[in-house]
C-alpha cells in the first residue's frame, strides 16, 4: 500500500512511478485484461497519480496527495506539480480504506482545471469515465470516447470503482517552492516553465516506455500507417 501522507516532491514523483507500474504490469493479480493499456497514457494530455484515504462513519472524508504532469506542446511532458485532494461523501461506511488513483486527462480543459486547483467540478463540460482496461484493446476503441477524464482505482491491489464528485483539489504551493527553490504556480509548471527534474528520472522513463510500447504496438498491428507516417517524416 502506498503512503497517502503527502510528502516532498521527489517522494510523490517516485511513488507515482511505482504506481503507474502496478496500474500496467502483468502480474499474477493483473492479467492482460487488467491493466491500464499503454496507449491510454501515451495519448493524454496529462495525468494525477495520488494515493488516497478513506475514512467513514455516518458520512465518509477523503483526503490525499500525489502530482499532475501536463503533455507539452513538443510531446513531452512538463515537470511535476505537487497536488493534494480532500472531500466529502454521504453514505453509511465504517472504516478505512486507503486506494491509489490514476486520473488520465484526455482533454485540455481538464488540463486546465487540475492546474487551476480549488473546487474540482466535475460532469457538465468536463465528463468522467472509468478508464478501458485491457492490453490488448484496440487504442482507436479506448479513444474514442468523449469523456475528458479517465479515472483508474486499486484498492488491495484490485481494480475498484471511484467517485471523484465533490472532490476538493488543493495545489501544494509550499512542496513546490521547496522542490523547485522558487515560488511557481502549478499552471506556469504544467506549461513547461521548468524544466523536467532529475529527481523525477523514474517517473520519466516509466512514461516514456508507454509510448515506445504504443508505437511499437502500432507498427506491428498498422504497418502500413507507420510506413506512411515515416515518409512524412522523411
Amino acid at each position: 500500500v502506498n503512503n497517502p501522507i503527502p510528502s516532498n516532491l521527489k517522494s510523490e514523483a517516485k511513488k507515482a512511478a511505482k504506481i503507474l507500474r502496478e496500474f500496467t504490469e502483468i502480474t499474477s493479480r493483473n492479467g492482460p485484461d487488467k491493466i491500464i493499456p499503454s496507449h491510454v497514457i501515451a495519448k493524454a494530455k496529462g495525468l494525477a497519480v495520488l494515493s488516497v484515504i478513506k475514512a467513514g462513519f455516518l458520512v465518509t472524508a477523503r483526503g490525499g496527495s500525489g502530482i499532475v504532469l501536463a503533455r507539452l506542446p513538443n510531446g513531452t511532458w512538463s515537470a511535476p506539480s505537487a497536488i493534494g485532494i480532500a472531500g466529502l461523501g454521504g453514505g453509511f461506511e465504517i472504516g478505512i480504506e486507503v486506494s491509489d488513483l490514476v486520473i488520465i486527462l484526455n482533454h485540455e480543459r481538464a488540463v486546465e482545471a487540475f492546474a487551476k486547483g480549488g473546487n474540482l467540478t466535475l460532469g457538465g463540460n468536463l465528463t468522467v469515465a472509468i478508464g478501458p482496461l485491457g492490453r490488448n484493446l484496440e487504442g482507436d476503441v479506448a479513444l474514442r470516447s468523449s469523456a475528458a477524464v479517465y479515472t483508474y482505482c486499486k484498492s488491495r491491489g484490485l481494480f475498484a470503482g471511484v467517485s471523484l464528485e465533490g472532490t476538493c483539489l488543493i495545489e501544494r504551493k509550499e512542496t513546490n517552492r521547496k522542490f523547485y527553490g522558487q515560488d511557481i504556480r502549478a499552471n506556469a509548471i504544467l506549461l513547461g516553465d521548468v524544466p523536467f527534474p532529475a529527481q523525477a528520472e523514474d517517473l520519466y522513463e516509466t512514461l516514456a516506455s508507454f509510448t515506445e510500447v504504443y508505437e511499437n504496438d502500432e507498427q506491428k498491428n498498422h504497418p502500413g500507417k507507420a510506413e506512411r507516417d515515416q515518409r512524412r517524416v522523411c
